[in-house]
């Protein structure tokens, strides 16, 4: 048996101590230097040794994703790029590597996912735990469980609170919830990952939780446990109860999810009015500006530069749409590649998705083009970026904090805005910066960016007063400190 480059598999092992996939098969007269499994937005590779008549080579699950330690690879599955299994091969049996993965092979595709051991995997184990959860009586930790984007990274207002925590009482053990153990988790922390005991006891026993999304059904709220639901961006498009036609099912799971949260964190006024009426929320609401935009004003943006291997004299663009509840897996709605190479050499665009489109959706691939959608934090992204470009997100929120330069791409605003989602206020007319509906004309703005800074600097000034007024590095201390005012830590 050949395939289309030579590249035969016929023998296939698992081993923990290396933390490798190990293959092998026959030489052919094209057998490549390299092996690939491909996933959605990762690559797993591995040169190939040929000694004689046979190729082999170790594929690492462990990777260094954007400067980071070396970590699993995400969960997911993983295609064989050019080449083939032999038929009869035989396959090792689903492994669990501890603290990394758990591997499967059907055919020639690896299936990574979270390092959860046999009575902690599948559905029966974790109605078991789920059911111990439930009925458990924990002593309260002086501890704090961190959830963001429902564990998929460790970022936004979550992340800041927990570094400013680690600052100012370093004696409060800090937990994080991540779906696997490919997601990197600060200095000083503890990784819980989703569905093991362990992730189960830390949230029924922590004084606090500190969440920026839904908890969902499997949350239990107990008397000793106060949760501050942080969010994760003030409102343009309308949420929860303000949403268009909303049925009477997604509208009961609102207010049971609502009925979970003691205090809600707010970065202005109008996310306050938003949330009043969007949760129906009668709890306390801080409004303390947003954590995750302390860093931008007191982050280095040279560090992620480097990071992202970006050069000093090259203009950095940074183009996040938010998602649409027709396209879900969807991100690129501008042709990032044709905008980019239209603006020239000196130029980069970094694509970042919805948190939403992170699993679904794919890396673009184009020249001066990086797809930073799995990048840990968008705060470092706003940091680094010379301009924003976007539609209708509640990055515009954040970025502003910046002081630099906004863009609006809307080529679907009617859609968008009268059938989709609705807005909360009218954007044409408090746009801090233009709209564009058309690629060519969102180019010719962005080559006059000094003019257009100077054209929309009254409405960019009513915009931060509006929207950014305590969002001024401190924000993440200010939540500490009410925090143990209030009780829930110290």
């Amino acid at each position: 048996m050949t395939s289309a480059n030579g590249l035969v598999i016929d023998s296939v092992s698992i081993d923990s101590t290396t933390r490798a996939i190990n293959l092998g098969g026959p030489v052919t007269a094209s057998t490549p230097t390299k092996l690939a499994f491909a996933g959605s937005r990762q690559k797993l590779s591995a040169d190939i040794t040929v000694n004689g008549q046979r190729w082999s080579a170790s594929l690492s699950l462990l990777v260094s994703r954007w400067g980071g330690p070396e970590l699993a690879a995400p969960s997911g599955r993983y295609k064989l790029q050019c080449g083939a299994l032999a038929p009869g091969t035989t396959l090792p049996p689903l492994t669990l590597i501890p603290e990394v993965s758990n591997v499967d092979f059907v055919g020639a595709t690896i299936t990574l996912s979270a390092p959860l051991s046999p009575t902690e995997r599948g559905d029966e184990q974790q109605a078991r735990l789920e059911q111990v959860y439930r009925a458990s009586t924990p002593q309260p930790l002086n501890a704090v469980f961190f959830e963001s984007f429902y564990g998929n990274n460790v970022s936004c207002n979550p992340r800041a609170i927990s570094d400013a925590l680690a600052e100012l009482h370093p004696d409060v053990d800090r937990y994080w919830s991540v779906t696997d153990a490919s997601v990197s988790i600060p200095e000083g922390t503890i990784r819980l990952i989703e569905g093991s005991e362990e992730w189960w006891r830390i949230r029924a026993a922590a004084r606090l939780i500190v969440v920026n999304d839904w908890l969902r059904n499997r949350y239990r709220r107990r008397r000793h446990q106060i949760v501050l639901q942080t969010w994760h961006g003030t409102p343009l498009k309308r949420i929860a109860l303000g949403r268009p036609g909303i049925r009477l099912r997604p509208a009961l799971a609102t207010l049971r999810e609502r009925s979970r949260w003691n205090i809600m964190l707010s970065q202005n006024a109008h996310s306050t009015q938003v949330f009043r009426r969007s949760y129906a929320f009668f709890g306390p609401i801080w409004q303390e500006g947003y954590p995750r935009d302390d860093v931008l004003v007191t982050g280095d943006r040279s560090v992620i530069r480097r990071r992202l291997g970006i050069a000093d004299d090259v203009t950095v663009l940074l183009y996040a749409p938010t998602w649409r509840d027709d396209h879900p897996d969807q991100v690129d709605y501008l042709d990032v590649a044709k905008f980019t190479d239209q603006l020239g050499e000196k130029h980069v665009t970094l694509i970042r998705g919805h948190s939403r489109t992170l699993v679904p959706g794919s890396d673009v691939q184009a020249d001066r083009v990086i797809d930073v959608t799995s990048y840990p934090d968008i705060s470092e992204l706003f940091l680094v970026a010379d301009s924003l470009i976007t539609d209708y997100s509640s990055v515009m929120f954040d970025y502003t904090v910046t002081g630099k330069p906004v863009f609006f791409y809307t080529p679907d605003l009617d859609h968008y805005r009268d059938q989709l989602r609705g807005f909360y206020f009218d954007l044409i007319a408090d746009a801090p910066g233009p709209v564009a509906r058309t690629l060519e004309e969102l180019v010719q703005l962005v080559r006059a960016t000094d003019a257009v800074r100077a054209r929309y600097a009254p409405e960019y000034h009513a915009w931060q007063r509006r929207f950014n007024p305590k969002d001024d590095g401190r924000a993440a201390a200010r939540v500490v400190q009410r925090l143990v005012r209030r009780g829930a830590i110290g």
